[in-house]
């Protein structure tokens, strides 16, 4: 009979999800500091691991005020992404005719350079949070609209059948069948939706603005204030990982039968 093996405490810490990340992280700012010690590399190259802690030390609260535009603008880009790229990514899917009109556009767009656009939308709507927000959208549309259609196209037409057949309306099998199979794939274009959604705001925000991170670096650039530029990118860094882990948490509520939400377990004989 298959017993659970047994784990020490140690050893449970280390296969933690958050303790790995960690020490990877620890290990990449070590070799970092080690590289600027043996190269001698200037300040004004690559600032050390110590000036980028102490600016994030001292300017932690300018810097957290200034996350928070950002943040808005991320999070409401990838809503609108959510929002408008599940219904196109039906209708791409369940129809040959849209799908032969639309989705070609959507590959072509993705071709044109989002930053060679951003001043349009300054020009069109200002230097308010809208073309911070219509950054965020572009860059976070694309992989939901195309992970759902492939979700959505992967179902199997047995399955649907066999729903119709036992007198289901089109809707509950869509509800029944369609939209279960296809969760998986929506959240993985979610997850690179959401962190793509955080370079467009940042983009929005070297373009034209007062405010928020892309803002903070792009004046660090234009007075070489390297750490605070390192700064900057540590909280964009964070921004990006905490709203991909809140959007994890969430399809674990969501879809927790799906093999990819098990948790591990080691089996011996």
């Amino acid at each position: 009979m298959a017993e659970l093996k047994p784990q020490s405490a140690v050893s449970k810490m280390l296969n933690a999800a958050w303790i790995r990340p960690f020490l990877f992280l620890v290990f990449i700012v070590v070799a970092w500091d080690l590289a600027i010690r043996l190269f001698k590399i200037p300040a004004y190259q690559i600032p050390s691991p110590g000036d980028v802690i102490a600016v994030l030390r001292t300017d932690w609260p300018e810097l957290l005020r200034q996350s928070w535009p950002t943040t808005y603008a991320t999070v409401c880009g990838f809503a609108l992404s959510a929002l408008f790229g599940i219904p196109i990514a039906m209708l791409i899917a369940g129809s040959k005719t849209v799908e032969s009109y639309v989705y070609p556009l959507l590959v072509f767009s993705q071709s044109v350079p989002k930053i060679a656009i951003a001043p349009l939308f300054v020009v069109w709507f200002g230097f308010g949070i809208i073309p911070k927000v219509i950054s965020a959208f572009l860059l976070g549309f694309f992989p939901v609209v195309v992970s759902a259609v492939q979700g959505f196209k992967s179902v199997d037409p047995d399955m649907v059948d066999l729903a119709r057949a036992m007198q289901g309306s089109r809707f509950r099998v869509f509800c029944a069948v369609n939209l279960p199979h296809a969760l998986p794939a929506i959240f993985s274009g979610l997850k690179v939706s959401v962190t793509l959604a955080v370079v467009g705001a940042v983009v929005g925000e070297f373009v034209g603005s007062n405010s928020g991170i892309g803002y903070v670096m792009q004046r660090s650039i234009g007075t070489f204030d390297l750490p605070t530029m390192f700064a900057a990118l540590v909280i964009l860094a964070l921004l990006g990982v905490i709203l991909f882990w809140i959007v994890d948490r969430i399809e674990k509520l969501v879809i927790p039968w799906h093999v990819s939400q098990r948790e591990d377990v080691i089996f011996a004989s």
